[in-house]
């Protein structure tokens, strides 16, 4: 069994890690290989370039980096041909996925080029949910983290499925607040507020401000 996979950022490349380590329970000879991160190198993916290499947002980022993107782009495509894959999974980045996803799907008669897969579905429940017929073109099956999205996309005829969250193997139905409080030494009486910008570079250096200027106008609310 060959698998090839591509994670765009952090976040994909931890589930590209989780969802390797669940396949080769079921297929231990598969071989993994495609573009991810250190968490998927050590679930032992072969990885053709760095998820890095794709963590790019925002229109003028992208702009930017698009001479790179596009060989990036033209030499994975070269590989999978080589390659022959059994299929080609897509991790979150649709921007960059779907778009390859679409090419090996159209090629697919001729080339005998792999079946594909997009492994967390776009908000298409949250806005334009005409999307999912678009998604359709690229992937054969979506894979779902939210169990209210394949239904929204069996309306455009796309075959989806709900496989789970996998913070919830990571996470108790029931958490202990004060023992986590107690872990992390933090005070159990005082209100406590996360500030998460983001997983990307581009995102963080855009965000932090703004997060960190609502955050000071709560502390100044709430001291």
């Amino acid at each position: 069994m060959r698998i090839a996979l591509v994670a765009g950022e952090a976040s994909g490349d931890l589930l590209g890690a989780g969802l390797v380590e669940q396949l080769r329970r079921r297929w231990p000879n598969a071989h993994f290989v495609g573009i991810g991160g250190d968490a998927m190198r050590a679930a032992c993916t072969e990885t053709w370039f760095d998820a890095s290499e794709l963590a790019v947002m925002g229109l003028s980022e992208v702009l930017r980096h698009l001479p790179r993107l596009l060989l990036l782009r033209r030499e994975l495509r070269q590989r999978l041909l080589d390659w022959q894959p059994d299929v080609f999974i897509g991790i979150d980045a649709p921007d960059f996925n779907l778009g390859v996803e679409r090419w090996l799907k159209q090629r697919r008669g001729t080339n005998g080029l792999p079946r594909t897969v997009h492994y967390v579905s776009p908000s298409v429940w949250a806005w334009r949910e005409k999307r999912a017929e678009k998604i359709g073109l690229s992937a054969d099956r979506v894979l779902c983290l939210f169990p209210m999205e394949p239904p929204i996309y069996q309306r455009h005829g796309v075959d989806a499925r709900f496989v789970g969250h996998p913070l919830a193997d990571a996470m108790p139905l029931e958490p202990d607040r004060a023992a986590a409080r107690e872990e992390l030494r933090l005070d159990p009486a005082r209100p406590l507020l996360a500030v998460l910008p983001g997983s990307r570079v581009g995102e963080i250096e855009r965000l932090a401000g703004d997060f960190l200027a609502a955050a000071a106008r709560v502390l100044a609310a709430e001291p």
